[in-house]
Formats: C-alpha cells, sequence, structure tokens
C-alpha cells in the first residue's frame, strides 16, 4: 500500500510504503465506539455532588406529632420529601474511568488510521518542521494545502516552532506519536502523519 510523501510546501518527496496490518486494517465501528467511550469515561472529572441525610443543615427533632395531624408521619426535616431536605439515591464524587483491554485499544488505533485512510483523508508528510516559528507563515502554507481542521502527528518529539506556529491557528492540532489516539483522529478532517510518525505507529501496534 503506497502513498505519496509531500512537504509543507505542497511539492511530492517520493512515496512511502504503508504497513496493510495498521493502514489497512477492517474498519470496526463497534470497537471504535468502545475506544471513544472509554477515552470520554476516563476524561470526566466527576466532581458531581448533592448532600445527603447526613450532610442537610437541620434539626434531628420530630417536625410535629405523630398523630392527630392528617398528615403523613415524619421523623426529620431532612428527609427527601420535604424542601430542603437532602436528595434521594443523589450523584456522589467518583471516578467514571473503566478498563478496556490493551488490545481492545490497539485495534481500534488500527481501525481509526484504517478509516482515514479509506476515506482518503490521510497525507504523509515528510516533516512538520519550521525554520522560526510564524504563524503567517505556516498559515499560507495550510491554506495551499488545503486541508480541514488537520491533525499532525509527529514523532517521538514535536518540533517546537511547528508547534508554536500552529498554536495560534483554529481547527489545528499537533501531537507526538505517543499522543496519537482515536477520538481526535476520528473527530479531525485531515489525519497529517509525518514519515517518523508512521515509522513509530507501526512500531507499536504491530
Amino acid at each position: 500500500m503506497k502513498l505519496d510523501v509531500i512537504s509543507l510546501d505542497n511539492k511530492k518527496m517520493g512515496n512511502i510504503d504503508l504497513d496493510k496490518s495498521v493502514f489497512g486494517a477492517a474498519v470496526r465501528p463497534d470497537i471504535l465506539a468502545r475506544m471513544v467511550k472509554w477515552q470520554l469515561a476516563k476524561r470526566r472529572a466527576g466532581t458531581h455532588k448533592t448532600k445527603e441525610r447526613g450532610e442537610v443543615r437541620g434539626t434531628g427533632a420530630k417536625p410535629f406529632r405523630q398523630k392527630g395531624t392528617g398528615r403523613a408521619r415524619q421523623g426529620s426535616h431532612k428527609v427527601s420529601q420535604l424542601r430542603g431536605g437532602a436528595k434521594t439515591f443523589g450523584p456522589v464524587v467518583r471516578s467514571h474511568a473503566h478498563k478496556l483491554p490493551k488490545k481492545v485499544r490497539a485495534l481500534a488505533l488500527r481501525s481509526a488510521l484504517s478509516a482515514k485512510q479509506a476515506d482518503g483523508k490521510l497525507v504523509i508528510l515528510d516533516s512538520a518542521k519550521m525554520k522560526n516559528a510564524k504563524t503567517a507563515e505556516l498559515s499560507k502554507r495550510l491554506n495551499k494545502l488545503g486541508w480541514t481542521s488537520p491533525l499532525v502527528i509527529d514523532g517521538a518529539e514535536v518540533d517546537g516552532n511547528f508547534a508554536r506556529a500552529a498554536a495560534n491557528i483554529i481547527g489545528i492540532d499537533v501531537l507526538p506519536s505517543q499522543g496519537a489516539n482515536v477520538y481526535d483522529i476520528l473527530r479531525s478532517g485531515t489525519l497529517v502523519l509525518t514519515k517518523d510518525a508512521v515509522e513509530k505507529l507501526v512500531e507499536r501496534l504491530k
């Protein structure tokens, strides 16, 4: 499976042979859905909280006598059915994270990469490096390339000048290869991988 390699100036720099087991795998929507759910659950803060009976401010005295009022008997002001009372089975501070096997996570990443390749939205870049961290210069190059909301994944480290230049451009994300994840890949319009990124991802997923 061969793809053209281009530069930031949109010039052809040769081609690259992509590993079929990583970029030509079967696309599994069910696995992708599980992976996205796992990622989003893991990032949730889980700081939601309501007061229970022991936390509500108020007296513990019986509100009114047991019989003769015509009302339902009550033993406390803090019960959930009275105004200002506690919340029954309300949310508590907790982690929403759940386990997902490593093999399933790797399969999901292969599936996401293969989906982008199958849709023709995978671009291989010679290198994502700039001499100067100039946003205007990078913006002009991106306009010529015609990428829509691109996700640029580099090798082990992202070039500092490129990252700083891209920081002020809306819609572009830059990640090292270790940070490549299913959620960001799927929500990007164009997936841009450098040759170093391809090497690292194949090493990681094969």
